[in-house]
């Protein structure tokens, strides 16, 4: 039986970040989201790069037979793009990104790959399950059995990823073939996502909301109102019958969508530079009211005057009170080649810094993974003293045994643990 896919896809920058490093897409035959990381080094180029590589196999179905090998011939070819724009481009090494993609093939087959933590969810039949594994430290303990998939949900290093794609010929994603049936629903985000929505909550909405959009966008709003420091990406699919799948155009959202051709190739499918221009009309600029009318009497002065000072005043209590709450964040960054605890937030509005160094560890950075190493230089964000040192302390275990490694004549890798 033929079958159709309902798509959507939204996304944010988060409370915290001050760009967005997410890349989402959702079209008739291609979902994915790409969870960019390098902080400065880059984040939103990668995630970008890669998602507009990936962009035209949202063409025509693919065959089922070579789906697999399609896929994966396309995802090396664009992992490569990253390693020549490090090389063309000094400031972005060291980026690299996530990525979880499902391309249609045949009647109802889905070609799934998935390298990082960004995850991928499907309800069929009133059950909902994931049906990707985060390669990430805290799943390594996981699997170990050293802790519980509860205890993982709230584990304060849950974002030191192990597998992301790096450019490096090396990086190796998970590739799978799915069934797609009539009524299933997908769900793709970002660990903007995972790590501050519970599970139960995700499922719940996933399945008590009808709407794909509606679905994404109650989504992306628990996540903020959880206090997601982090970008938060979501990609919906429901497979239909074509008879009542509506006629849409490609969604593409984040920094796929916001970055100008130039350092990365842009998308060269004209319905993905559709898609962006519906998504600057969806969340573009605010429709700006209509001047008064020149007969209009205007105001007397000092009604004016008492506006000003009513407008000035919110605006010197609402800029108090994010740096309040600015001063009361925690998190870890580095520090002169050490791993140091701040305050704040890692950024500087103007003049004013946001952030000041709480202690410095005996952590070298060098002494990381490059991976650990790359998280650290982005900023962890932590809830806490007690997470901190948590943090510090896997750190501090991981750069030992780095070290050790190394006295030995090993390679310290990301990729084992």
């Amino acid at each position: 039986m033929p079958l159709a896919v309902h798509f959507a896809a939204r996304t944010d920058v988060g409370l915290v970040r001050s760009r967005n490093e997410d890349s989402g897409y959702a079209g008739p035959h291609l979902l994915a989201v790409a969870d960019g990381m390098g902080g400065h080094a880059g984040g939103n180029v990668a995630s970008s790069l890669i998602l507009s590589r990936l962009a035209p196999l949202d063409g025509d179905s693919h065959g089922a037979d070579d789906a697999l090998e399609l896929l994966a011939e396309t995802l090396a070819g664009a992992n490569r793009s990253l390693a020549e724009a490090m090389n063309a481009e000094a400031e972005l090494k060291g980026m690299g990104t996530t990525l979880t993609a499902l391309m249609r093939c045949g009647s109802s087959g889905l070609a799934m790959v998935h390298i990082g933590d960004s995850r991928g969810y499907l309800l069929r039949e009133g059950k909902f399950t994931q049906i990707t594994k985060d390669h990430s430290f805290v799943q390594s303990l996981v699997d170990s059995g050293r802790i519980t998939q509860e205890e993982a949900e709230h584990h304060p290093q849950r974002s030191l990823v192990t597998r992301v794609l790096t450019g490096a010929p090396e990086d190796e994603p998970d590739l799978s073939m799915r069934q797609a049936k009539l009524g299933d629903r997908y769900l793709i985000c970002s660990d903007g996502l995972s790590d501050y929505v519970g599970r139960e909550t995700i499922s719940e909405v996933v399945t008590e909301v009808g709407d794909p959009d509606e679905v994404a966008k109650r989504l992306v709003d628990l996540a903020l109102r959880a206090g997601a420091p982090d970008n938060v990406t979501v990609v919906i699919a429901d497979i239909v019958s074509p008879a009542t799948s509506p006629a849409t155009q490609p969604i593409v959202v984040g920094a796929v969508a916001e970055r100008r051709a130039g350092a990365t190739q842009p998308i060269a499918l004209s319905p993905a530079s559709k898609a962006a221009a519906l998504r600057r009309e969806a969340t573009g600029a605010a429709v700006e009211e209509d001047d008064e009318d020149d007969g209009e009497r205007q105001r007397p002065w000092w009604r004016w005057m008492v506006v000003f000072l009513v407008v000035a005043l919110a605006a010197a209590g609402a800029t108090f009170a994010a740096y309040d709450w600015s001063q009361r964040q925690l998190y870890v960054g580095p520090a002169n080649g050490y791993v140091a605890l701040y305050r704040g937030i890692p950024q500087d509005l103007g003049p004013i810094q946001l952030h000041s160094i709480t202690k410095i560890s005996a952590i070298r950075l060098d002494d990381l993974p490059y991976l650990e190493r790359q998280r650290v230089d982005a900023a962890v964000t932590v809830s806490d003293a007690a997470e901190a040192e948590e943090l510090l302390d896997g750190l501090r275990q991981r750069a030992d045994a780095c070290r050790l490694q190394r006295s030995q004549g090993m390679a310290c890798g990301s990729g084992s643990l």
